[in-house]
């Protein structure tokens, strides 16, 4: 049975809207796509780290409750488990305030046995931070050595967006290590002062990787590859809450790989028709995490999607 593996973050977001906590879930970027994953019962397992403390425990139960593995969760003695203050607009995006006590030595971990066709995600600061460069190289070397889908969501926030000229290297090599690159216009302003999908992908993207998608929020969502085209528009909801929106997508994306049965060897052959069975699953992913609060698709909408 292929496997998917993620590697990222783990952190307790607390959601606030009007000054009011409204509730704490479990989450990091990564972390929300493989708990729906599991939730889909696919073989997950994910790589982290977290704080031995009630925040710890929790984040474990959460992805032990889903089927997610936690053999490769390195829990430190020292530090605390991160936690976000996520302040949800009038649109019900959020703005984040990060509280993180990490202790010196990060990731002390084993990494699991990859297989070919398996598909590994990365994503967000964790993926392209100098601390954990060389874990997360690690991984990535052994994906691709092993003929794994290596999924990268850029995901670079505005608050990194001052190290994007440093930082700039270690993006450009995770871009040439992915098969398939997801990100949002905001991302990419941030990091190259571009907004423009295609721009994005002609001047930026393509000679490091031919599969690329773009996503603008609630406008459309724009494929480029080496043989299709094509833009997507994004359903329209009432959003309760757009923090696992792009997440999600990713979860579903990968889902659509699997249940296609698409192996690294068919990405470059894909058609539109093919194309289109994935991105719709990456639509309805975001679509149903954005009806909560929560930061992953509900055990009803996967019992009913299988």
């Amino acid at each position: 049975m292929r496997k998917v593996i993620g590697i990222g973050e783990t952190i307790l977001d607390i959601l606030f809207r009007d000054g009011q906590p409204e509730a704490a879930v479990p989450g990091g970027s990564v972390y929300n796509g493989v708990i729906s994953l599991g939730r889909m019962g696919v073989n997950v397992t994910f790589i982290s780290e977290t704080g031995n403390d009630r925040v710890g425990e929790m984040i474990l139960a959460n992805m032990r409750e889903n089927g997610v593995s936690t053999d490769n969760v390195n829990v430190f003695p020292e530090g605390k488990s991160p936690v976000s203050l996520a302040f949800l607009n009038e649109r019900n995006d959020a703005e984040y305030i990060f509280y993180k006590d990490y202790p010196r030595q990060r990731l002390d971990v084993t990494l699991p046995r990859i297989d070919r066709d398996d598909i590994v995600m990365i994503g967000s600061y964790f993926a392209i931070t100098p601390v954990l460069r060389d874990k997360v190289k690690d991984l990535l070397d052994a994906a691709k050595e092993a003929g794994a889908i290596i999924y990268y969501d850029v995901n670079f926030r505005s608050t990194h967006a001052n190290e994007a000229i440093k930082l700039m290297p270690t993006i450009l090599e995770n871009f040439e290590y992915a098969d398939i690159l997801r990100g949002s216009t905001e991302d990419f302003q941030n990091m190259f002062r571009m907004a423009d999908p295609d721009k994005i992908y002609r001047d930026k993207v393509a000679f490091y990787c031919p599969n690329f998608i773009c996503t603008d929020a609630n406008k459309d969502i724009c494929l480029r590859t080496a043989a299709v085209s094509k833009n997507y528009p994004v359903k329209q909801i009432k959003a309760v809450s757009t923090i696992g929106a792009g997440d999600n997508f990713n979860a579903g994306v990968v889902y659509g790989l699997l249940k296609q049965r698409i192996r690294r060897n068919d990405l470059a052959e894909l058609t539109e028709s093919d194309w289109d069975s994935i991105i719709r699953c990456g639509s309805d992913f975001a679509a149903e995490v954005c009806q909560s609060v929560n930061n992953s698709v509900s055990k009803e909408f996967a019992a009913s999607y299988k």
